[in-house]
């Protein structure tokens, strides 16, 4: 025999787990969601080294395509906060985080660059292979800590 004071005590402790589970699942859910680097990378694209070095003319030429592709998400220092970052979710990501940076291999920026996950485009078919690879250069620049000019 139920209590006649709390007649959907049950209902209500089933409705109430219910949520709470729904409510884990959508935390979960947007925490994987969310992190913008956190898209799988396969182990031989994360071996991968760069073929180019930071020279003049090679920066030169990434600081073109970054300006032309990447700068109103990411911003033009790097930072996450181009013109339409606030436009998209997971937010473009802040390059110049030194610590995440570092534990980026070139390899999986060049998968990354060059695949796109949304809302980031693919650029394999936009820029050209040594372009990419330049863009990883670049990248890279933004994470190195500045000398304090004295």
């Amino acid at each position: 025999m139920s209590n006649p004071r709390h007649p959907h005590r049950k209902l209500s402790s089933a409705l109430f787990l219910l949520v709470l589970a729904v409510i884990a699942v959508a935390i979960i859910y947007a925490a994987v969601n969310k992190a913008p680097w956190s898209w799988p990378v396969p182990e031989e694209a994360k071996q991968l080294k760069n073929p180019l070095q930071p020279t003049p003319p090679a920066l030169k030429s990434a600081r073109e395509a970054y300006a032309d592709k990447c700068a109103h998400c990411h911003g033009d220092t790097g930072k996450g906060d181009g013109r339409d970052a606030k436009r998209y979710d997971p937010a473009p990501s802040d390059l110049t985080d030194a610590k995440k940076m570092t534990g980026i291999t070139d390899g999986e920026l060049f998968y990354k660059i060059s695949e796109g996950k949304k809302p980031m485009p693919v650029f394999k078919n936009k820029l050209t292979e040594d372009q990419r690879w330049q863009l990883v250069l670049l990248i890279r620049s933004f994470a190195e800590p500045t000398t304090p000019v004295k």
